[in-house]
């Protein structure tokens, strides 16, 4: 496995790979490595003759300072988990270089993905996710990249950047990985108090519910009953519950027979930001 911090080096790298017609598959990461970050290395190195993890937590997607300063950094760790598995190149790049000693964001239209739910909630969030991923498919110049469920808008919206920009690139995406008790896996889960860590669950447990209640409930009745519930939860605050049309993330009030529809969450336990979400168009699968 082979670490590079040099844009230059990853530059020379990957245009040598695409002269030889080797695909590459990419993986961003922000780092502090959790077992669905890893499950999604392992298919990138199923499905392509490269696969390139990136570790870069990346300042222009976080709305509040105090989030980019306390994010998990387990790099020597990350580092050694990626060893064992089918990761051939480790892209570190440092900020300053990646954004050419100008750390601010481009500016994106996603067709209006970028306006709901995490948009609404955090000021210039996929603006930043928009030019980190821009500029890390131009230096890794991927065949194939790879992002988990879990962020489920950050998904679409990756999409819709790829098909805006005409980048070719498959973008795929991969299953939330969750723990036992079914909390979706997340690199803020390790900043969770063992009270907080215990009660977290209820997140899942309560999308569960609301896959059972979507066959017999209008969407208002569960969006009220979500409320009630975490008003009772002394442990958890509900920032936010929606269900939404997959494809165009905008909420919804009522029901079509051909649209596929998800439920989407965000939760503060403490200082702590979770989010989740579920399909509603099929029975939950077992944690």
């Amino acid at each position: 496995m082979k670490v590079v911090r040099n844009i230059a080096e990853i530059r020379s790298i990957t245009s040598a790979l695409k002269s030889s017609h080797k695909s590459i598959g990419l993986v961003p990461t922000m780092g502090a490595l959790h077992q669905g970050h890893i499950s999604l290395v392992e298919k990138s190195g199923q499905e392509n003759d490269v696969c390139i993890v990136s570790i870069f937590v990346n300042p222009t997607q976080f709305d509040k300072k105090e989030d980019l300063i306390n994010y998990p950094n387990t790099l020597t760790n990350d580092l050694e988990v990626l060893k064992k598995t089918t990761c051939q190149i480790v892209f570190i790049p440092d900020a300053e270089a990646i954004y050419n000693n100008a750390i601010i964001s481009e500016e994106f239209s996603f067709d209006g993905l970028e306006n709901e739910m995490e948009g609404k909630h955090r000021s210039g969030h996929f603006d930043g996710v928009g030019t980190i991923v821009k500029k890390l498919f131009e230096l890794a110049q991927p065949t194939r990249a790879y992002f988990g469920e879990k962020d489920f808008q950050q998904l679409q919206i990756v999409k819709k950047l790829n098909s805006n920009e005409n980048l070719g690139i498959e973008i795929i995406g991969c299953p939330i990985f969750r723990e036992s008790d079914g909390l979706a896996m997340s690199s803020r889960n390790i900043r969770l108090t063992k009270t907080q860590r215990a009660e977290a669950p209820f997140i899942y447990q309560t999308l569960k519910t609301a896959v059972k209640k979507f066959e017999t409930e209008d969407i208002a009745s569960i969006s009220q009953w979500v409320s009630s519930v975490f008003a009772k939860n002394t442990s958890l605050d509900l920032e936010y519950f929606e269900i939404a049309n997959e494809n165009t993330l905008k909420p919804n009030t009522s029901k079509n027979t051909n649209t596929k529809y998800r439920a989407f969450i965000a939760v503060f336990a403490g200082s702590v930001r979770l989010i989740d979400n579920i399909s509603l168009q099929q029975q939950p699968n077992k944690p």
